[in-house]
């Protein structure tokens, strides 16, 4: 049976994550938390691009209409 979104949100807490957004940003951290509207918190966060170093965020917010996916 498959699940719901938000199972599998809850069933990456305090794991790393991939976040893309619209747009093409990408983020990589640890999910700390989400709500209903998908708004995730990411620890020791930091923003992917290619052919580039990334760059180290900290805690970061990301607005849930703003996302296509979150890959655990």
């Amino acid at each position: 049976m498959s699940q719901r979104p938000l199972d599998v949100l809850n069933d990456a807490l305090n794991s790393p994550v991939i976040v893309r957004l619209k747009g093409g940003r990408e983020f990589r951290g640890e999910l700390q938390g989400y709500d209903m509207h998908m708004n995730l918190v990411l620890d020791n966060a930091e923003e992917l691009k290619e052919n580039e170093e990334s760059k180290k965020l900290g805690t970061i917010i990301v607005r849930g209409d703003t996302v296509v996916y979150v890959s655990p």
